[in-house]
């Protein structure tokens, strides 16, 4: 919050606006108070978005007009992006869009957040404001309440029934807010208007938390989590991850995601597309979920080796998490498991030592031929546990050669 770039886009918000025109709020505010890392500085003004778009540019900083019609704009500074919006308060809602219109009242700003904790303002000179009188207590007591009445609150946006639970597994401590909970269960069905990329959003942002189990397990409870990953029947996989995770001090929403899923790599495909997952994303989770190879924590080094090679360092590493959070001698065989990924990590996988010349140097002819010397020859040079004398492997493809040709 204060650093040059920051000051900068306040002091241009200042120079159009005066002194008082521009607070922090939200996120940032909220981390400050608790100490903890602020990833992105959010804004508000009385300034209109055309106002701020203005005062911005007359100081030489760039303004890219995000979502003018909520009132929102992003100025860059120094390669840093700052969401400036404008007081609002709501006019009509639907569950997933808002018309609003700009105020200049900070009370009924605060009043259209979402919860007491997010509602927290802090000007320039570091005085903290908390419109709800409640925002800043929340935030030391680890408490996710709405502001107002949670029903009204999710009716104006559906997504906030898993920002809740996203909230409460990132800073939520003790007992949740009973009516909190009642109404993410009531309305749970609301969900289905959500758009898909929103709920990917919100899903991956909670298993980042550093424990997410309690959340889960809430959101189970109320039903919001059938409602939202009804793969998700069974979490004791994923309590397993994250013990394990919390164990190696590893925090990886995708595989997280991951053990929440059925060993079904079809499954795992299906899941990823309704999510609206990326390739790379998708291709991790349809990976990570297969059944073959089989993975045990008792798999000798050259079995080990054979599956890295076949999955791929990154699928491997994976499949053992997952096979060790679901097995039930999960802690007696820690050390066997913690083997394997060392393993996964150390060994770089070689490249065969021979190639389709090679073949057709067997007078091979070119041609589907050679791709199915060269697969057998593979198979041999795994089997064997990657012998790296090129020698050997070149006779073994002049014998598979021969063979073909007889």
């Amino acid at each position: 919050m204060t650093a040059p770039a920051t000051r900068a886009v306040i002091e241009a918000l200042e120079a159009r606006g005066g002194r008082g025109c521009a607070r922090f709020v939200g996120g940032c505010v909220r981390n400050a108070v608790l100490g903890q890392a602020i990833d992105d500085i959010d804004i508000a003004t009385v300034l209109t978005p055309d106002e701020a778009t203005e005062a911005l540019e007359l100081q030489a900083i760039r303004v890219v007009p995000t979502g003018v019609e909520h009132g929102t704009v992003t100025a860059v500074a120094d390669h840093r992006p700052f969401e400036i919006t404008t007081l609002r308060r709501d006019v009509s809602t639907d569950g997933r869009r808002a018309v609003v219109a700009f105020t200049t009242d900070w009370d009924q700003d605060a009043q259209r957040r979402d919860f007491r904790l997010n509602a927290l303002y802090l000007d320039p000179d570091g005085r903290l404001f908390d419109p709800t009188g409640a925002g800043l207590a929340d935030a030391r007591a680890g408490r996710i309440v709405f502001v107002g009445d949670p029903m009204i609150r999710i009716r104006e946006d559906y997504l906030r029934i898993l920002r809740f639970f996203r909230f409460y597994a990132w800073y939520g401590r003790g007992e949740p807010d009973k009516a909190a909970v009642d109404a993410c269960r009531a309305l749970k069905g609301m969900l289905s208007a959500r758009t898909a990329e929103r709920t990917q959003k919100e899903v991956l942002k909670l298993l980042a938390a550093k424990d997410p189990r309690a959340a889960l397990k809430l959101m189970a409870g109320a039903g919001v989590l059938a409602a939202t990953l009804p793969e998700a029947t069974d979490l004791g996989r994923l309590e397993g991850l994250v013990e394990i995770e919390l164990g190696l001090g590893d925090n990886d929403a995708e595989l997280r995601l991951a053990a929440l899923i059925p060993q079904d790599s079809r499954l795992a495909g299906q899941t990823a597309e309704r999510l609206r997952l990326s390739n790379a994303q998708r291709e991790r989770l349809v990976a990570a979920t297969g059944a073959e190879p089989r993975i045990v924590s008792w798999m000798s080094p050259r079995q080990a080796r054979r599956a890295i090679y076949r999955l791929g360092r990154k699928a491997f590493f994976d499949r053992v998490k997952l096979a060790w959070a679901g097995a039930p001698d999960r802690q007696a065989a820690a050390a066997q498991w913690g083997a394997l990924l060392t393993l996964a990590k150390s060994w770089e996988p070689p490249v065969l030592p021979v190639s389709g010349e090679d073949a057709k140097a067997c007078a091979i002819a070119e041609g589907p031929l050679v791709g199915k010397v060269l697969r057998e020859v593979e198979d041999w040079w795994v089997d064997e546990d990657f012998p790296d004398s090129r020698e050997a492997v070149l006779e073994r493809m002049k014998a598979v050669a021969r063979g073909m040709r007889a």
